[in-house]
């Protein structure tokens, strides 16, 4: 295996609090509203860089603004679809009251929104729906289920998350006839007229997953921004840089790497087991899964898209969750149980003759830690020629041997990228 870093573009913002209030400040969101009045803040569940930086300057401006912000989960059915669940999954981030400087109101508990003209019946977390007005912070990125110009956001956060668990079954429910766009616009736009909608704040990552833009939404535009700001982060996508491969190995998956745990326009894969759907990856033939992370409270959803795991996984799977997730997203084949062995040496022995070729020398590879994490990877040797051929990506040490241990297991992509460096680095 050949380590190698893809060199992508730099976009991070480098002084994040002093954009944050640069961008509130100038939004006019205060005007909208007397001193005094309790603005709620809705966050999501996923994996944000510096997502407490940016929910606490939030905090920090709607207070120093007079008013009294508290935080809720915009959440469906993540954190096992319990208020408990899901105030856990922010506080793993660091969101919680000690933290942020304001309570965070946990609770399943809708207001009636009424219908959509498609006939869709509406919902809001309630304590959110009780306050003076709702403000959003999430991240404008792809969706792994579906493409369009809407795909994850403010937008399907409005839908989806507000909506918590009684939300996203009935959303999900019509979904599965109306595709996933179209309800989250209907659904988005019947929040919206709502009235309690106050804008939001729209999160960038670029390619090496650093936070990249800080976007004030105003509620009047958010539609039409957020298409734009879509179409932007999707130019700056990462993807595993060669045409084809014939296993991918990743070291772990989880809710907080991707709704799919791993994100199916890297992986080439469709959460209902779809192969190679996406022209935004190479052809993959195989998936071999090594864990499941600790950060993903054992929701194992994304598991079913693999072709063989590590025994290892399975142990840590609690399908509580998992089956929650799963069945709420209408998706049961994203979490059938693959071919799986009790060592990695093991899943890649009975795996490599299945992709067609008679000598393992000539199976392409390629080991990454987790599908949001694409500018350190290693890749196999017969693949040197091609990677060479690339200007955007450096070859970081000279190729070596999958460093199995007695058990015949691998310490991680991580370690073996840190221990070719170590190899290449020159001695004093």
């Amino acid at each position: 295996m050949i380590p190698v870093r893809q060199i992508f573009p730099d976009r991070s913002v480098r002084d994040i609090p002093g954009q944050l209030r640069k961008e509130l400040q100038q939004s006019g969101f205060a005007s909208r509203l007397k001193p005094g009045s309790r603005v709620a803040l809705g966050v999501g569940s996923r994996g944000i860089a510096n997502i407490a930086t940016i929910v606490r300057n939030v905090v920090e401006f709607w207070k120093e603004a007079g008013m009294h912000p508290f935080l809720f989960p915009a959440m469906g059915s993540h954190g096992a679809a319990t208020a408990e669940g899901q105030s856990d999954v922010l506080a793993h981030y660091g969101i919680h009251e000690a933290t942020m400087g304001c309570p965070v109101v946990s609770a399943l508990d809708v207001a009636p929104l009424g219908k959509t003209p498609e006939g869709i019946e509406t919902f809001m977390d309630r304590n959110a729906f009780d306050s003076d007005g709702v403000f959003l912070i999430g991240r404008v990125k792809w969706h792994t289920d579906f493409q369009g110009k809407l795909e994850s956001g403010l937008f399907k956060m409005m839908a989806i998350g507000l909506g918590k668990f009684a939300g996203a079954q009935r959303y999900h429910a019509y979904a599965y006839k109306m595709g996933v766009e179209a309800v989250i616009r209907s659904v988005g736009r019947q929040v919206l007229s709502s009235g309690k909608i106050l804008g939001g704040l729209a999160i960038l990552e670029d390619a090496n997953h650093n936070t990249a833009g800080l976007t004030i939404v105003p509620v009047e535009a958010m539609e039409q921004k957020e298409e734009e700001l879509l179409a932007l982060v999707k130019s700056w996508m990462a993807r595993i840089p060669v045409r084809a491969l014939d296993i991918l190995i990743l070291d772990e998956i989880g809710k907080n790497f991707s709704g799919a745990g791993m994100d199916t326009k890297v992986v080439n894969r469709g959460v209902n087991g779809e192969y190679n759907p996406w022209d935004t990856a190479p052809r993959i033939e195989r998936i071999f899964l090594r864990d499941l992370s600790e950060h993903s409270y054992g929701n194992a959803v994304g598991l079913g898209m693999a072709d063989v795991c590590h025994d290892r996984m399975l142990r840590k799977i609690d399908w509580t969750p998992t089956q929650i997730n799963s069945l709420t997203a209408n998706s049961p084949a994203a979490i059938r149980t693959p071919v799986h062995f009790a060592s990695d040496r093991l899943c890649l022995d009975k795996f490599w003759p299945t992709v067609g070729k008679f000598d393992p020398s000539e199976v392409t590879i390629a080991w990454i830690r987790n599908s949001l994490s694409l500018t350190t990877l290693a890749v196999s040797e017969n693949l040197r020629r091609e990677i060479e051929s690339n200007p955007g990506i450096e070859i970081l040490g000279p190729a070596a041997e999958f460093p199995f241990d007695g058990a015949g297991d691998l310490s991680g992509c991580e370690a073996f990228l840190e221990s070719a460096a170590a190899v290449a680095k020159p001695t004093l």
